[in-house]
This record gives C-alpha cells, sequence and structure tokens, in this order.
C-alpha cells in the first residue's frame, strides 16, 4: 500500500511531510541525521558502516544496531501504512546498506537543482518565472543543525546554486528591462555576499541601465575596495570591463564621439597612478603583485620577469612590516600552475617560508580569504616534495574556500589540490575529478586563466587513461580559450600532448620522433626551465624503451633532474653492468610528480635486466595501483607505455628467479 506521497525538506531543518501537509514526526536528531544522509545520497545506498562513520566522529559500541533502529523508527513514520512484514518501498534495505527511493519531485533541494538547471536554458521571463518559485523553497541554511563533513559539503554545494540561482534571475530581469526592479534585490545580495563579483557587476549594471551612472562608478568602487580588504584581490576582469565600459560611455557623453586608443588610456592611467600613489607604498606593491600576474601569462619573456619580479616584490613586503600586507603581496599571485616540478626550487622554497611566516604574523579575525591564498601557495610551490605540509595546507585552503563560497579562491585552492595529489601511483581519476570541477567553476564565473587549467589537468589526466577522445576534446578546449584570451604558453602543452598521443596510438616512430622534436623546439623558449630541462630526451628515451629498441644517446646527452632514473638504463645500452647495477643501487625513489609512474618504470626495466629482485619487487608495489594507465601519459607529454605490461615483466622475471 503506497497511498501516501512523502515529501521531504533540506533547504532549512530537515523536516518531512505527508501528502495533506502535515509535519511528520522524525523522532531524535540522529534519526534526522539518517535522513539527511541518505538525501544527499540521492538515491544510492550508503552502507551501514559508512552512515556509522558519518554520524558518530567515534563511533561507540553497539552503533550498527543503532543505526538500524532508527531507519526502523523512521519507516514507522514514513510508511504508516505499511502492512508489518511488507517490504519498506521508501526507505529501502538494499545489500549492505539503505537508499531513499523518493521521486524528484518530492525533495525540496532536488527540485530546486532541477528547476535551476531547466532555467538555464530557458526565455528570460521562464527563467524569472523558476527561480522565484524555487528561491522561494529555501528555508534557512541547508541542512541547518548538522555540522558533520557530509552536511557542510553539501550545505556549501546547495548555497553555490543558491546564489548563482539569484545573480541568474536577476540577469534575467535585466534582459527583460527590469533594471530598476532588480536592484533592490542585488544590493541586499551583494551586503551579505560581498565576495561575489558576478553580484557587484550585475547590481552596477542595473543601476547604469536605470540612468543611475553615478551610483554605478560608486558600486564599482566599493567591490574594489571591499574586495581588496576581505580577499586581498584586484577585482576581476568582467567587473573590471564593465567599469571601463561605463567611463567610455560617460566620454562619450561628455567629449562627443570617438575614445581613446590603447596607448593613450595606458599613459594616462599610469601617470594618474604615479602622481597619486604615494611611492614605496604598500598600495603600489599589491598593484605591482597584479601586473606580475597578467605578466606571468603573457609568453616566455613575461613569465621570466614576473618569477624573478615576485621574490623582490614579498622581500619589499616583507621590509614594510605590516603582515597583513605581506601577505596578500604573496597570496595574490594566484597564476596556475600545471606542471609539478618547479622552474625554481629555491625560490619556491623562500616563497614558501614567507607564506609560513605570514600565517604566523597574522592576526586574530584576518581575514579567512587572505589565509586560504597563504595556504594554497604553500601548496602549489611545495610541489613535486615530499613535505606533509603540502597536503595538509592544500585541504585547508579547499576548506575554507567552500566554506566562504568564493569561485576564485576555491579555483586557486583546487590548484594546490592538484599538485599535492602525487602520493602514490594511479591517481589520474582523482585528476581528472579536480579538473572537472575546474573547468566547471571557472566557466560558471568567467575565470578564464583556471578553465584553461582545468582543461590542461583533464588532458594529462585522460591521456594516463588512454582515452585520448575526450584529451583531444580538453587539448582543443584549452586552445580555444589561449587564442580568446592571449594566452600563449597553452600551445607549449598542447602539442606536446599531441606527440604523447601519436605515441601512444602507434604511429611510426619517425612521426613520433619529429613530433616530439617540434615539441622540443617549442619549449626550449618558453621560459620553463622546470619543463624543459631533460625533457625531450627522456621522451625519446620512454618510446624506445617501450618498444625495446636499443637507445642511442650521446655521452653529452642532457637528462637534467631524471639523470638517477635514466642512467642505469644507458649504462645497460652500452654494455657496462656492473656501473648499471652501482647507479641502480643508487636511484632514489622517483619524486611526488607526474612522472611518478614512468620513473618507476624505467627503475623496473633497469631492475629486470640486472635481476635485482628487491628492487622489482619494490617496483611492483609501487606500481600495481596504476595498472590501467599508461605510464608517464599523465604528463601530458611522454609514455613508456601502458603500467599492465611493465607489471608483467616484472612478475615474470621474479617467478624465474623462484
Amino acid at each position: 500500500m503506497r497511498s501516501v506521497q512523502v515529501r521531504f525538506g533540506v533547504l532549512g531543518p530537515v523536516v518531512a511531510w505527508d501528502d495533506a501537509g502535515a509535519p511528520i514526526d522524525l523522532k531524535g536528531p540522529r534519526h534526522r541525521a539518517v535522513l539527511a544522509r541518505l538525501v544527499v545520497a540521492r538515491g544510492r545506498v550508503v552502507p551501514v558502516n559508512r552512515l556509522v562513520d558519518d554520524l558518530w566522529p567515534e563511533p561507540p559500541p553497539g552503533a550498527v544496531s543503532a543505526v538500524r533502529t532508527f531507519v526502523a523508527a523512521l519507516r514507522r513514520a514514513l510508511e504508516p501504512q505499511r502492512p508489518p512484514r511488507e517490504r519498506a518501498w521508501l526507505l529501502v534495505t538494499e545489500g549492505p546498506g539503505y537508499a531513499l527511493r523518493s521521486a524528484p519531485d518530492t525533495v525540496d533541494a532536488w527540485r530546486f537543482e532541477d528547476a535551476v538547471a531547466a532555467a538555464s536554458t530557458a526565455r528570460p521571463d521562464e527563467t524569472v518565472e523558476w527561480l522565484d518559485r524555487a528561491l522561494d523553497w529555501w528555508r534557512g541554511p541547508a541542512f541547518a543543525g548538522f555540522d558533520e563533513p557530509w552536511a557542510r559539503v553539501e550545505r556549501s554545494r546547495l548555497e553555490q546554486l543558491r546564489l548563482n540561482a539569484t545573480e541568474q534571475r536577476a540577469a534575467a530581469g535585466l534582459a527583460l528591462g527590469r533594471a530598476s526592479d532588480v536592484v533592490p534585490d542585488l544590493d541586499a545580495h551583494v551586503a551579505a555576499h560581498p565576495w561575489r563579483e558576478e553580484g557587484w557587476r550585475l547590481l552596477a549594471l542595473a543601476l547604469y541601465r536605470a540612468g543611475r551612472q553615478g551610483d554605478a562608478l560608486a558600486v564599482l568602487r566599493r567591490a574594489r575596495g571591499l574586495l581588496l580588504e576581505q580577499l586581498g584581490v584586484d577585482p576581476g576582469p568582467r567587473l573590471r570591463d564593465l567599469e571601463t565600459d561605463i567611463l567610455r560611455q560617460a566620454d562619450r557623453i561628455s567629449d562627443g564621439p570617438g575614445s581613446p586608443g590603447p596607448e593613450r588610456v595606458w599613459a594616462e592611467t599610469t601617470a594618474a597612478y604615479d602622481r597619486t600613489v604615494a611611492s614605496g607604498s604598500g598600495a603600489r606593491l599589491e598593484s605591482t603583485v597584479g601586473l606580475l600576474r597578467s605578466l606571468a601569462v603573457t609568453g616566455a619573456g613575461g613569465l621570466e620577469a614576473a618569477r624573478e619580479q615576485r621574490i623582490a616584490a614579498i622581500d619589499a613586503a616583507e621590509q614594510l612590516g605590516d603582515p597583513e600586507l605581506t601577505a596578500r603581496v604573496i597570496g595574490g599571485y594566484d597564476v596556475p600552475a600545471i606542471w609539478t616540478r618547479s622552474d625554481d626550487p629555491m625560490q619556491a622554497a623562500r616563497i614558501v617560508a614567507a607564506a609560513e611566516r605570514a600565517l604566523t604574523a597574522l592576526r586574530p579575525g584576518s581575514s579567512e580569504a587572505t589565509r586560504a591564498r597563504l595556504l594554497a601557495t604553500v601548496a602549489v610551490e611545495s610541489r613535486g616534495t615530499r613535505a606533509a605540509r603540502g597536503p595538509e595546507a592544500a585541504r585547508e585552503a579547499e576548506r575554507i574556500a567552500r566554506r566562504l563560497g568564493d569561485p576564485a579562491l576555491l579555483a586557486f585552492a583546487l590548484n594546490g589540490v592538484f599538485m599535492q595529489t602525487f602520493h602514490r601511483a594511479g591517481l589520474a581519476p582523482e585528476r581528472d575529478e579536480i579538473g572537472a570541477e575546474l573547468v566547471a567553476l571557472s566557466a560558471r564565473h568567467g575565470l578564464s586563466t583556471f578553465e584553461i587549467l582545468g582543461h590542461l589537468v583533464r588532458l594529462q589526466a585522460r591521456g594516463a587513461l588512454a582515452d585520448f577522445a575526450a584529451g583531444d576534446r580538453h587539448a582543443a578546449a584549452a586552445d580555444r580559450l589561449a587564442e580568446r584570451h592571449d594566452r600563449p604558453l597553452v600551445g607549449v602543452f598542447t602539442r606536446w600532448y599531441r606527440a604523447l598521443r601519436l605515441a601512444a596510438t602507434g604511429s611510426s616512430s619517425q612521426a613520433v620522433e619529429a613530433a616530439y622534436g617540434e615539441a622540443a623546439a617549442q619549449l626550449a623558449n618558453a621560459g620553463m626551465p622546470g619543463v624543459a630541462r631533460g625533457l625531450p630526451s627522456l621522451a625519446l628515451l620512454c618510446l624506445r624503451v617501450w618498444h625495446g629498441v636499443p637507445l642511442r644517446f650521446d655521452d653529452d646527452t642532457d637528462w637534467g633532474p631524471y639523470t638517477p632514473w635514466v642512467r642505469p638504463l644507458v649504462l645497460l645500452d652500452r654494455d657496462r653492468p656492473t656501473e648499471a647495477a652501482a647507479a641502480l643501487r643508487r636511484t632514489p625513489d622517483p619524486p611526488r610528480d607526474l612522472l611518478l609512474e614512468a620513473m618507476w618504470c624505467l627503475t623496473a626495466q633497469a631492475a629486470i635486466a640486472l635481476d635485482d629482485r628487491v628492487v622489482m619487487t619494490r617496483a611492483r608495489t609501487e606500481l600495481t595501483p596504476a595498472a590501467g594507465e599508461l605510464a608517464g601519459a599523465g604528463s601530458g607529454m611522454l609514455t613508456v607505455g601502458p603500467v599492465a605490461g611493465h607489471l608483467d615483466h616484472l612478475d615474470a622475471a621474479l617467478r624465474r628467479g623462484r
């Protein structure tokens, strides 16, 4: 008997209503927690053991029995007309756990997500109608009263959807010509969420279209001040572009047709800056960081200059003795990073040390966003090392960014998380998820450099998983964005990816080596020594090792940082086994970076040739989690073939010695 349709509410306190709209008694907080956790699973089975872990930080004895008791009580409340021995149809037992089998329109959070999705493709008038109704379903913070990690994550996700929906509704109102009508709601929106740049942009645009040009410019100035004060960042490109458009329109109104060219605007603006901003002030340093951030993505010369001046800016900030300023100067340089070996390890260590000093010096009550930017900086700049601080800083930066709901901060934090996702082999799927979130987040909020980063991360991950159809799509998307936003260095990575693709998909060795040669030529002048040094030779060596052909490298070949893992094989190729065995014994564990699997495969091949069972056993253990990947292809640069093939060789060699 299923005559009662229960409706659930989680956009506020967790509640349930029967089909007459009367509230259902859900018993105690643990009962509601079980129900809430099943709502989060959205129809998927949640094992009992997982429920226990999610309900108690330290589960008490009998926790499993307690969960079953809670479920039984919930069933009695939610399915009061079900006969005692009839199977539950709403809160069901399946396999090792429970699932909520409720229709999509019976849970307010699910209805809300569906409404927002429908609104995104609707006409402006339909969008307003959809979102007015959907936003009315909110009764308070989602999953109110629960502070467990699963609840916090889902609350943050739904809150982001709500804030996006508020802005989407305002944009639709503007499209319908209702500028004055949307101003009050947008004013309240930015007051409650001052880090939402899109909210500020829409408010200024609404004021401008309502004929309040002065108020629009005042709002943009207020946004700039708050973003600098609370987040330590300059406004993003969409906010800056709107201000420029409004000012140009003001010029046209006051001075007639025509507007000054970019050169004149730059000259007059910098001159005004020099006149009005005191020399040696903290404001100049913060502006310098903004320039360096832009400079770093303009090409090889810009990247090198930005790298040189960045440490000088940090030193200058520390000399001023203002910890908050120093923190903003360090954390403001949120240039996306894709390669896991630093271009200047000594400089990176200095930046990490300065960031840690700034974190220690921050006063209680300092901006959480500023703290998160410092932590993300630590995570990014400690890439490729084995320090425990890097992963710890990445996780903390991500938690803060999600709690604040700041898209730009979350993108920077996710870059740090990506850089610290190399603690073992076989993590390409995890990095693919990070890339997917970066792409979606950045596309929604106009963060073009991080959107490019997301596509490059996914290009690498899909390459590792031999999914070159998807890898091709991400390479093409990265190239399109790079062309649109003038990011020439992106082509370095996509060209290397296409050479890798040739290598991995069976093209002739002549064609592959030619493609690697062209990619190497482009990389040589890209201003990225951490990527360039040793990589061209390593790519060819990996190709030849995979296909079992002679290596044929000269004595003066530059292997760069890869020398310890290459040298045993090169010595074997020259028929010097004694020296090769000694070199293998000195070979350290590979760095935790994009070439982790490739370096272990090279070590494994040398160990097989030298019958070093200790190293073979270790290599097998390290490589086993990556059995389904192409070794090295996760770099987006090279491959030494399927990891499974290397594991087969190791197994055969180990069996021979038994």
